[in-house]
């Protein structure tokens, strides 16, 4: 698998570069694949003064410096059609929030940037309708002239309503029939939204055994985020995974992830 990993939101020049020198010694030690991730700015917040963000031009320059200094890819939420061109200047990979999975012309925006795009697929979605997603990506891709074999499906859970989200494995499955890499998005599936009544719980507990689920259904790449202080993080601390244990989780994963796909899937001969 690959890994899309990083803060949740650009705090400053400083932090992001000591989480993506950490990482990075992490994935090169193990050979996993590696994308920097951070929000440029974090537009999803349960409180009017939450932190959003350190200024998006500053913020998409500490990206790009990540890039520029590890040789490693980066990738960013944005948040309209119109945030599609600036960002693709300084990331490699763009992210559609899984709020905004069904507006379609963002993600038209978004497939006609000529950047690789990530999907989360919506809280409120079954993951077949993402089938129709990806085609809305691929068609707007393909009218600009544009590859159309730049998508990626991410699983994030599902609402199931008083501040929890349940992830259905078999929704990474199910996603397969989308034709591009699934991803799941083990830090965000046990988020609480909302569940501290000013902002976003967390059960960062339980990031591990859901990743070790979805490598085991045998997902392309996982999403993660981490923080050397998860307590102090601006946004998503309750469920993030703290820094200092990415090393033991990620050989913990990589090690089902070479068992699970040492042989076929099972499943396609079930259909």
């Amino acid at each position: 698998f690959f890994l899309l990993a990083g803060p949740c939101v650009i705090e400053g020049e400083e932090m992001a570069m000591r989480i993506a020198e950490r990482v990075v010694g992490v994935t090169e030690k193990l050979q996993i694949p590696y994308v920097f991730k951070g929000s440029y700015r974090k537009a999803n917040r349960s409180r009017l003064d939450s932190f959003t963000g350190i200024g998006d031009e500053k913020a998409l320059k500490v990206l790009k410096k990540v890039h520029d200094t590890f040789g490693v890819p980066t990738v960013t939420d944005i948040h309209s059609a119109d945030e599609a061109e600036m960002a693709a200047e300084y990331v490699d990979i763009l992210q559609i929030p899984a709020f905004l999975c069904r507006q379609t012309d963002f993600i038209a925006a978004c497939a006609k940037s000529g950047k690789p795009v990530n999907i989360k697929k919506g809280q409120f979605l079954a993951p077949q309708d993402m089938k129709q997603v990806v085609l809305k990506a691929r068609h707007a891709a393909a009218a600009a002239g544009l590859s159309e074999d730049r998508f990626m499906v991410c699983e994030r859970g599902a609402c199931f309503g008083y501040n929890n989200l349940v992830s259905d494995m078999r929704s990474l499955d199910i996603m397969r029939d989308c034709d591009a890499p699934v991803i799941f998005d083990a830090t965000h599936s046990v988020q609480l939204p909302g569940g501290q009544g000013t902002s976003s719980g967390g059960r960062r507990e339980f990031v591990p055994p859901l990743a070790r689920a979805a490598v085991a259904v045998g997902v392309s790449g996982l999403f993660m985020e981490t923080h050397p202080n998860p307590c102090c993080a601006k946004s998503d601390g309750p469920n993030m995974v703290p820094l200092d244990k990415m090393e033991a989780l990620l050989t913990n994963l990589q090690g089902i992830d070479r068992l699970v796909k040492s042989g076929e899937f099972l499943e396609n001969q079930l259909h």
